[in-house]
């Protein structure tokens, strides 16, 4: 039986910013493990966070480039999970009432890959979008066989998660998709979108399951 492919993504983007999220503490890559730390980041009991400003207002820029709105309020949650790169064992995000809803990235043809863009199915196509929330980045793990090091300088970076509607139909579309949202990030200012330096990646493909794509039959098949 023929299918379609029905295709959603989620981006993970850290925000382009000097502090993390909810303390004073450097978000430069590359730096000696474990050293730009504090009690916030590194959830000690009593530790106070405090919000970073450009964090927010660069999320919200995010959203008037896509076309996305933004709730008359916001809020955080606590998403609880215990895993070791968790410093606090859990994640302060948005559920509900993130900072941005809707909008949509158009699809590049320069995006797309190299040998499929003189054949685009879809031209001038846009992928609506759900919703970008903020949220904070947990730790660096690096696995050694039977022992695991973890480094908390990347916990508590800013974070977007930049989430799609099943409006993919390919794997080239999801491709320029990502290449797309990519060069808008950049030109934007509002992140480095750099996959080298893990600041930028696709974490899930839905919507029926995490980790898989789905597929629907056509239409009358």
């Amino acid at each position: 039986m023929p299918y379609l492919v029905t295709i959603g993504l989620e981006v993970h983007c850290q925000v382009k910013t000097q502090t993390k999220m909810f303390c004073a503490c450097r978000t430069s890559f590359g730096d000696t493990p474990n050293t730009n730390t504090c009690p916030v980041c590194l959830g000690m009991p009593g530790a106070l966070p405090v919000l970073n400003r450009e964090a927010i207002e660069k999320t919200l820029l995010t959203g008037l480039m896509i076309h996305c709105g933004s709730p008359e309020i916001s809020k955080w949650d606590r998403k609880n999970y215990f895993y070791p790169d968790m410093p606090k064992n859990y994640q302060t995000t948005q559920m509900d009432l993130p900072l941005c809803i809707g909008g949509g990235v158009p699809l590049y043809d320069h995006c797309y890959p190299t040998d499929h863009r003189k054949n685009i199915a879809n031209p001038n196509k846009t992928v609506r979008l759900n919703r970008i929330h903020l949220e904070e980045d947990v730790a660096k793990s690096t696995h050694l066989g039977n022992s695991s090091l973890i480094d908390f300088n990347r916990a508590g970076t800013p974070l977007m998660e930049i989430v799609t509607e099943p409006d993919l139909e390919s794997a080239e579309e999801a491709f320029a998709y990502v290449r797309s949202l990519q060069m808008i990030l950049q030109q934007g200012g509002v992140a480095d979108a750099d996959m080298e330096k893990v600041s930028c990646g696709v974490t899930s493909i839905f919507p029926y399951a995490k980790g898989g794509g789905s597929v629907r039959p056509k239409s009358g098949a």
